[in-house]
């Protein structure tokens, strides 16, 4: 069972797997070796009972390496973890939680859940479990995509709105209109975008809601957001869509 993340992340589910004895272990080393023998990339994998220790392990030995935290070692794992390696864990949260003197899973395991629930709501609760070692999220094999996005990184800054243009018209928008055809065939969305990130790292989007994908419409987008540009060169920049729930055609169908 697969549960694509992004382009180069998922979890897997091999609980029930007949592959490589149905060692979860040799399951992953297999995956990497056959990304490797087939792509010359380098691969890391995160192996665990619970799916937030599957995504803290893949991280362990990046960017070719392979981390296993077997369940009885779980609670020993967890207890060491500082709370910045918990997935859902921002900047913001983490000052408020070592400003009340929380660094790791084990400060909060030995805390009063009520007090946590009370100073921080959802994200107390959610630390709790964590740092029990409890994650009861299945592995999700369908999950409705939302959005459909290209972008480039350049070599070379540009800096003009000439050159962000001609970028868009021949590189990201053909490309986008691919994407966009393999899951929305009709090309209907609700919203389209412009992101861009300057020399200095600094990341802003800019989108406006619209019905159909359209090329002269990033023209305005893509003067809207070069206004924040303030002298600065750009290192990235992408285009996005947002597409309609099934939900939503479900019922523009209805009504046609």
């Amino acid at each position: 069972m697969i549960e694509p993340l992004s382009l180069d992340e998922a979890y897997l589910d091999v609980t029930h797997s007949t592959a490589c004895q149905g060692s979860a272990t040799l399951i992953a080393q297999s995956i990497r070796d056959d990304i490797w023998r087939e792509l010359h990339l380098t691969a890391s994998a995160g192996v665990a009972p619970i799916k937030f220790l599957a995504k803290v392990a893949s991280d362990m030995n990046k960017p070719n390496g392979q981390f296993v935290i077997p369940p009885e070692n779980v609670q020993k794992v967890v207890d060491n973890l500082p709370l910045e390696k918990i997935p859902g864990v921002g900047k913001v949260s983490l000052r408020k939680l070592h400003g009340a003197g929380f660094y790791h899973c084990e400060d909060i395991k030995n805390s009063d859940y009520r007090e946590l629930l009370k100073r921080f709501g959802r994200l107390g609760a959610s630390l709790w479990k964590r740092s029990h070692g409890i994650d009861e999220r299945e592995v999700v094999v369908e999950r409705e995509r939302k959005s459909v996005g290209v972008e480039r990184t350049f070599s070379q800054n540009i800096s003009t709105y000439e050159e962000c243009w001609q970028v868009i018209e021949e590189k990201l928008f053909p490309e986008l209109e691919r994407r966009l055809e393999k899951v929305s065939p009709d090309k209907s969305i609700t919203k389209q975008g412009i992101k861009m990130k300057f020399a200095d790292f600094q990341l802003t989007t800019i989108e406006h809601t619209h019905s159909m994908l359209e090329l002269e419409d990033f023209k305005g987008l893509l003067r809207d957001i070069m206004a924040r540009q303030q002298g600065r060169e750009i290192r990235l920049l992408g285009l996005n869509v947002m597409l309609k729930s099934k939900a939503q055609t479900k019922q523009l169908s209805f009504f046609s």
